[in-house]
């Protein structure tokens, strides 16, 4: 074949009409469309930007936070009990599954606390952060240690295609080879025609994605990283020295860690045998699942975006990574239920320590130093998001050849198609 593999003629034509063409050096364009505008502030910026009294966390107010999350988690929990007595079995089973979702939304703002004991953003005493966070996590099946130890690692490499831990984004090689075997050859035009799945297939991918995302992340650190080890030694529950993730330094942490887990795993056994297994999945365990599906889509969403750069290591810095990242807006919930930890991600992957209850003031403080830099949508409601990039941000390459910044693409020809390729004989 001597046709373009991927790029038809009508989306060359819209390449060149966004004045995207291979020879515009230099001039980088998102999956939308847009120009893409390089970071050009400094971290010293930044900091002078915000308000001082910002990055000094209240422990008192941080506890007060926990105690109306817990308050919020048990009233739930107690207007439960009169379920019974509403007048049909439909009733009923509304009742179970507001609770459930509702439920599922504060203890996903509790694992947000537990997040900001993480970073420190929750008290300036580390024995608090660690002592509080860990009983947060915990309380959540979540091995706080090592989830602190290596979404410390993503904070350090976000937006790094080399170094980043989670949602690491396939080349265009890559994600063919994955999808269609070792052999697949991406030069060939037939591709186009076969990446796009039909919208019940896209469905069922997002639900084992949201469902068994943060399961499969803990485990087997899906999402990350291809490491030469066994997958035992990426879970983060494996406390030898020779993983990835943690170093001898921090096996002490992990045996607390998973100590701590047994121990919940325990209490809930416990808690079955006491209001019988039935209850507790209902009154917790179909909960807890709702915070796999909020806490992978969150931070799905957070990191993938066509508006969203990824770095090749020799170009990428800490200020670049740090704003490939979107904010976006859910509203109450996201501001009261999820502690703005969806509204103000920017600022969270510039300065980690300013808990949430500054978060806005310190927002809006250094989108006057970032100008273009700063990307947002408010617009798209977050479960459209959801579908629409999972269906679309296919894989990343450059968009200029050999500038190191990439962009998401997809072969399907929704947004901003990828470079030409030269077709197999």
């Amino acid at each position: 074949m001597a046709i373009n593999a991927v790029v038809t003629d009508a989306q060359e034509s819209k390449r060149a009409k966004a004045g995207a063409d291979v020879g515009a050096e230099e001039v980088h364009y998102d999956m939308n469309g847009k120009v893409f505008t390089e970071v050009d502030f400094t971290m010293k910026q930044i900091y002078d930007a915000i308000p001082q009294h910002c990055f000094h966390p209240s422990m008192l107010r941080s506890l007060g936070y926990v105690a109306r999350d817990f308050l919020l988690m048990g009233s739930l929990v107690y207007a439960t009990s009169y379920i019974q007595y509403l007048p049909s079995a439909v009733a009923r089973f509304a009742a179970w599954t507001l609770y459930t979702v509702v439920q599922g939304m504060v203890f996903t703002g509790i694992w947000i606390l537990g997040h900001e004991c993480g970073h420190g953003a929750f008290s300036e005493s580390k024995a608090v952060n660690h002592s509080v966070g860990l009983f947060l996590h915990s309380f959540l099946l979540v091995p706080f240690h090592a989830w602190r130890l290596s979404h410390s690692k993503h904070h350090k490499a976000t937006g790094n295609m080399e170094r980043e831990v989670v949602f690491v984004p396939h080349t265009r090689e890559s994600f063919l080879k994955t999808k269609f075997g070792e052999h697949a050859d991406p030069r060939h035009s037939e591709f186009a025609e076969m990446v796009q799945d039909a919208p019940i297939v896209s469905m069922y991918k997002l639900f084992i994605h949201q469902v068994f995302g943060w399961p499969a992340y803990l485990f087997a650190a899906v999402s990350g990283p291809s490491y030469d080890v066994p997958y035992y030694k990426l879970n983060h529950f494996y406390f030898g020295e020779d993983g990835p993730y943690f170093g001898p330094k921090d096996t002490r942490h992990i045996i607390i860690s998973d100590v701590a887990m047994a121990a919940m795993i325990y209490a809930l056994y416990l808690f079955g045998q006491a209001v019988g297994h039935w209850n507790a999945i209902l009154l917790y365990g179909i909960p807890y699942l709702m915070v796999n599906h909020w806490i992978v889509a969150i931070t799905y969403l957070q990191h993938s975006d066509g508006a969203l750069p990824h770095y090749h290591d020799n170009v990428w810095t800490f200020a670049k990574g740090a704003t490939a990242t979107i904010d976006r807006d859910f509203g109450f919930i996201g501001r009261h239920l999820f502690h703005s930890i969806i509204e103000t991600h920017v600022l969270h992957h510039l300065v980690s320590t300013i808990p949430f209850y500054y978060s806005h003031e310190a927002s809006a403080a250094i989108k006057k130093v970032m100008g273009p830099s700063y990307i947002a949508d408010t617009d798209t409601n977050l479960l459209v998001a959801l579908w629409r990039n999972q269906r679309n941000c296919m894989f990343a390459e450059e968009s200029v050849k050999g500038s190191g910044i990439l962009f998401y693409r997809n072969l399907h020809g929704k947004g901003m198609p990828p470079r030409p390729l030269i077709a197999a004989d």
